[in-house]
């Protein structure tokens, strides 16, 4: 007997079908039926009768479901204890995420979490793109990953906000607003250096819209790049959320829009107490976000 089988069983009974509660524990449906049987034999009972299209407990099968309960609360409290207590050091929270989106955390997620949590220590592990951050989290040197979607089937991603890409042009340049993605060919951009992470996400953004722009800088130096956008050398393609004072830049969204889902992804394992708490933070974040950009 293992705790993973009691979460198993009593996320079953729960939601009353394996299908349902695999999808809630983020586990493939045979290896939640797998562990559940096998329990079933070790204890020599049968935990669940079929019921229509789904499950019931068994006499038995409540009585197990009752303890497993009391463990599992047990063992949340310790685990607890152990990170938030242990030392007085606090819990240790362990997010990667690619250069472009670690201000997403450090500049506005971080903090206010912090706030509400202060006994938690947030180390961020920089990755240098998304296979990167997939391998983090699978040899568990990552609880929890910011990146854009989809992911391989093997993570669980949780949707954060839909990101808009945007040309940040100097004021003389003379386009349409919006601009038709058409006009990204042939157009002079400051890049991200060549080989960067960076560069990477932009090269694929052009990839996907069929655009072959005429490098105009390459440099990682961002705090840079505006100024060289101001001294007319080039466009930018950045995200909007990420824009500081543009100083009199011409802003203009693309037509058809150019957008980029980012989330929160984890490997298929339960997670620490404190993981758990950020991810429901950063979706109450996420949610008050849409109402107050869309009342």
């Amino acid at each position: 007997m293992n705790l993973r089988q009691l979460r198993y069983v009593v996320a079953t009974a729960d939601h009353g079908t394996m299908t349902s509660a695999a999808q809630a524990l983020y586990v493939a449906q045979p290896a939640l039926s797998r562990a559940v049987r096998e329990l079933e034999r070790e204890l020599g009972v049968e935990l669940f009768a079929r019921s229509g299209r789904g499950v019931v407990l068994t006499a038995v099968g409540e009585q197990v479901v009752r303890q497993a309960r009391v463990a599992l609360d047990a063992v949340d409290a310790i685990e607890g204890l152990s990170v938030s207590r242990a030392n007085g050091r606090g819990a240790e929270l362990r997010i990667a995420a690619t250069a472009s989106l670690e201000p997403e955390l450090t500049g506005r997620l971080i903090p206010r979490f912090a706030r509400d949590q202060p006994a938690v220590r947030v180390r961020v592990i920089r990755c240098d793109g998304r296979e990167s951050v997939a391998a983090a989290l699978r040899a568990g040197r990552a609880d929890l990953a910011v990146t854009d979607l989809p992911v391989p089937g093997d993570l669980a991603a949780h949707p954060f906000e839909q990101r808009e890409v945007v040309l940040i042009s100097p004021p003389g340049l003379r386009l349409r607003e919006p601009l038709p993605l058409t006009a990204l060919d042939g157009m002079r951009l400051v890049l991200p250096a060549r080989g960067s992470a960076r560069r990477a996400e932009i090269d694929a953004i052009l990839d996907r819209v069929g655009a072959k722009p005429v490098p105009a800088v390459e440099s990682d130096e961002r705090g840079a790049w505006l100024g060289w956008v101001r001294a007319g050398m080039g466009s930018l393609l950045w995200y909007r959320n990420q824009l500081e004072d543009t100083g009199g830049l011409a802003v203009r969204s693309f037509m058809p829009p150019i957008t980029r889902l980012i989330g929160l992804v984890h490997a298929h394992r339960q997670l620490p107490p404190v993981a758990r708490d950020f991810l429901a933070f950063a979706k109450e974040t996420a949610r008050e976000s849409r109402v107050r950009d869309h009342p």
